[in-house]
């Protein structure tokens, strides 16, 4: 079954994500993944029913995915990634 055309979480819930998201990200130094781990994350995004293509946001959290996936601190909220080392 094709995702695409589920709806978004609300406003409130898509801002709730990203400062948590982003807090996280600037407590911990500002982490990145590889390179390759970025391609293998967006890989994943693009083979998922939840990826919203056309603004390249995945539909589960909000997140624009191109952004959240170079993050070392976060996770793919249907736990699709690998798990990286030294998250906090």
């Amino acid at each position: 079954m094709n995702d695409n055309n589920k709806e978004y979480p609300s406003v409130f819930k898509m801002l709730t994500n990203f400062t948590k998201e982003i807090g996280t990200y600037l407590v911990n130094g500002s982490p990145n993944v590889t390179i390759d781990d970025y391609k293998d994350r967006l890989e994943t995004c693009l083979n998922c029913t939840s990826l919203k293509r056309d603004v390249m946001r995945c539909s589960t959290c909000g997140c624009k995915v191109e952004h959240k996936a170079k993050w070392k601190t976060t996770d793919c909220p249907e736990s699709k990634w690998k798990v990286q080392d030294e998250k906090k």
